[in-house]
């Protein structure tokens, strides 16, 4: 039995969890989140807990029990507590700004990158070297944060760019300079 498909998920107080068949609509206080689970997958509510059981032993069942469960409590936390990824400026004179319901970088290109706000994110700039992406998507989240770090990724011999603020740049040494014979 997969690990992570047995356990059974809680439904905090003031969420909405519906079923239908296959699909799946959580309410909360960030939001409404819909998903369509795979046919097999079989996802049943009673009371304040949600138990996600698999068919067989097939392979394709065992690889979809756990992946199910996790996307059902990831919607879950999304619509209570909601996703953040925080991305980190590095240059001189690289800087992010919002302007209305848009992201403006300066990232060393000779034009300012504008980033539109998509339905479903919010983004903030809490410094000029900071951002900020939140929302009740795990992986709307996580794809606008990489849409964003894609703009300008950071370079590894002085780090300057865009990087996740976990994340760590492998640094490179440059030239080795004048030596040899």
């Amino acid at each position: 039995m997969s690990r992570i498909g047995k356990m059974p998920i809680t439904i905090p107080a003031g969420i909405d969890v519906k079923i239908d068949g296959s699909t799946v609509i959580v309410k909360g206080p960030k939001g409404t989140l819909t998903r369509t689970v795979h046919k097999n997958m079989k996802v049943e509510s009673d009371g304040a807990v949600i138990n996600v059981t698999r068919p067989n032993e097939d392979k394709e069942n065992k690889s979809l029990h756990g992946l199910t469960r996790s996307l059902v409590a990831n919607m879950i936390i999304g619509v209570s507590e909601g996703y953040k990824k925080d991305l980190e400026i590095n240059g001189v004179g690289f800087r992010a700004a919002k302007q209305g319901s848009e992201l403006v970088l300066t990232v060393g290109y000779s034009h300012q990158v504008i980033v539109p706000e998509i339905e479903g994110i919010t983004i903030e700039v809490p410094a000029f070297n900071r951002i900020s992406i939140l929302g009740p998507d795990k992986q709307m989240v996580g794809q606008f944060a990489a849409d964003i770090r894609k703009k300008r990724p950071p370079e590894p011999y002085k780090g300057k760019g865009i990087k996740y603020a976990d994340e760590i740049i492998r640094r490179k040494e440059g030239k080795a300079g004048k030596g040899g014979k």
